[in-house]
């Protein structure tokens, strides 16, 4: 049986989720980006978030085959409940359940993270994004019509949202993934790891 595991993301694997990205950028419109951002801007970008949001790999063998984070949705403090997901697998390993269990595992730990809700962003159509959020229960808000253009066409991109907390009248405040219990998230993460690798 192959090793599955589910973990923080570290220095040394900002190369290889760089190559997960690549094709999305150059070969698709799911990124709307035009060119793959260099070693140094990605490492930059890695690091900004995961000092504050879950920041995952997923690794089947040892190979990273997938990441996904969440990030803040807004810059307003009234916003610091909320936060966007995003998720990348290797295009060779596609509608195997990793983009499901790395979602699943984010949202977890954004739970104890004090997040209410939490918001995808799709470039429609994008049927296994799409399905993603609907298996989770996110409900689409709407489409911003021909909103991004990228070789040669204009494309959708569709809002999802769900709430994943209970909007107390005084909610306790965001707290960075550094304020959490290390042994907690480890346990989240093995938790996905284990479960996919069984079901996979």
């Amino acid at each position: 049986m192959s090793a599955a595991q589910i973990r923080l993301v570290q220095e040394k694997d900002i190369p290889s989720i760089l190559e997960i990205y690549r094709p999305y950028v150059l070969e698709t419109a799911i990124s709307f980006e035009y060119e793959v951002p260099s070693i140094e801007d990605f490492n930059r970008r890695v690091r900004i978030t995961a000092r504050d949001y879950p920041y995952l790999v997923y690794l089947l063998d040892e190979k990273i085959i997938g990441y996904a984070y969440a990030h803040k949705q807004m810059e307003r403090a009234a916003y610091q409940w909320n936060a966007e997901l995003s998720v990348y697998v290797d295009q060779s390993y596609v509608r195997r359940g990793i983009g499901k269990a790395l979602y699943g595992c984010l949202l977890e730990i954004l739970s104890i993270q004090h997040v209410q809700n939490v918001y995808g962003i799709v470039r429609t159509p994008n049927p296994n994004s799409e399905k993603l959020h609907e298996s989770f229960g996110f409900r689409k808000l709407g489409v911003f019509h021909q909103t991004g253009y990228k070789f040669g066409c204009w494309h959708d991109v569709a809002w999802f949202e769900k709430s994943i907390g209970t909007h107390d009248p005084c909610p306790q405040p965001f707290l960075s993934i550094q304020r959490i219990d290390p042994q907690a998230i480890l346990e989240i993460m093995d938790r996905y790891s284990h479960a996919h690798a069984k079901n996979g």
